[in-house]
């Protein structure tokens, strides 16, 4: 749990030091918006390879790497003097995390009882999205309190805790073995419904997302101070929905992703419609920050569950996947904006939720036929 909030924090804690690491490095902010996006790339492209490099490796091994390689990286990114060289230490954060998001799972969860996974997969997202509610504003805090690389050298402090405890305490075992290591019910074509669900999704909600400041602005009339509070609040309704979502996976893990599917895309498709109206708009942003955190661990789960093969390749899958619709829904995002301003990035996240939602009843709809694969091929 708490690797899970650092690693997290670690990626989003740029966004709300842009203007210090500007600053303090001269550099444009665009510039350091960059350390955002080649973050998520980096994760979106390196996961799989890196899952498949270390399939071998005990587990705990594997830990212990990924963190010490978050204390080292988040040390460099503290001492950093230079664009280059904080960009490096924000890109080999990336890579651990790419790798840790695939092994964390089958690990956490082959420690307890196949009964209790889904309320194991809840409790560690409860702590990713904690990072979003506390670790960034707080670390941001930290940061205009002192200076920028104040927050990132406490978070190598974290790291170098998680460390401890994981090399510490936990069992080694080698990857296949344990009821985790592959799917309960695997299934060649719910693994790949589950993730194009997941890229569909999230693409959906970054379209839009990525510029719900603007769009709280402009469309809404929010005035900045009332705009970090509603971005509160969203964070919130995020993790309550984590929450009540990870107590209801366990007994409904196939309707609980199209559940969540669905009300992101009320939410988002809400905002478009109805963003003009205060009020409205209020109450369909904390809809749809109910559904964008449960909307990635059902598929997590599910990947537990359908994996043909081993669970922590179908997480790798699943991990760069959603990254890489995080990048694509603020591309697209970007290319609408100037077309058919911020309201039309919502219309088309939304659209995009729907197309996700269509994905899953098509695949309830299909006969089964032969499409399970045996557990260890």
């Amino acid at each position: 749990m708490l690797a899970a909030f650092t690693f997290n924090t670690a990626e989003n804690l740029p966004i709300g030091l842009l203007e210090l690491i500007s600053e303090g490095l001269r550099v444009s902010v665009p510039s350091v918006g960059y350390l955002v996006t080649g973050y998520g790339v980096t994760v979106a492209v390196a996961s799989l390879p890196l899952a498949h490099a270390t399939r071998t490796v005990p587990r705990r091994q594997v830990l212990s790497g990924v963190l010490a390689a978050l204390v080292v990286s988040s040390l460099v990114a503290a001492l950093a003097t230079s664009y280059g060289v904080l960009l490096g230490a924000r890109l080999l954060t990336a890579l651990a995390q790419a790798l840790f998001w695939a092994v964390m799972g089958p690990v956490a969860v082959g420690l307890f009882p196949a009964e209790v996974r889904g309320r194991v997969i809840g409790v560690l997202s409860v702590a990713g999205s904690l990072a979003l509610v506390l670790g960034v504003p707080t670390g941001t805090w930290l940061g205009h309190h002192s200076d920028w690389p104040v927050p990132l050298a406490a978070l190598g402090g974290l790291g170098l805790l998680s460390l401890v405890t994981i090399a510490t305490l936990l069992p080694t075992s080698r990857p296949e073995e344990g009821h985790a290591a592959y799917g309960s019910a695997p299934d060649t074509r719910r693994f790949a419904t589950v993730l194009a669900v997941g890229v569909l999704s999230a693409t959906g909600a970054f379209a839009g997302f990525t510029y719900i400041v603007t769009f709280l602005g402009d469309v809404s009339g929010f005035s900045t101070g009332t705009i970090n509070l509603l971005l509160v609040a969203f964070g919130i309704a995020c993790l309550a929905g984590v929450g009540v979502t990870g107590a209801l996976l366990d007994r409904f893990p196939r309707a609980v992703l199209g559940t969540a599917v669905a009300t992101q895309a009320v939410g988002t498709l809400g905002l478009y419609a109805t963003g003009s109206d205060p009020v409205a708009a209020a109450v369909f942003l904390t809809v749809m920050g109910c559904a964008l955190g449960p909307v990635f661990m059902a598929t997590q789960n599910e990947m537990l569950r359908c994996a043909p093969g081993r669970t922590d390749m179908a997480l790798a899958a699943n991990s760069g996947g959603y990254n890489a619709g995080i990048a694509a829904g603020a591309a697209i995002g970007a290319l609408l904006l100037p077309r058919v301003e911020v309201r039309g990035t919502f219309l088309a996240g939304g659209l995009l939720a729907v197309g996700a939602c269509a994905v899953l009843l098509v695949e309830r709809l299909l006969p089964h036929g032969s499409v399970r694969t045996p557990v260890h091929s």
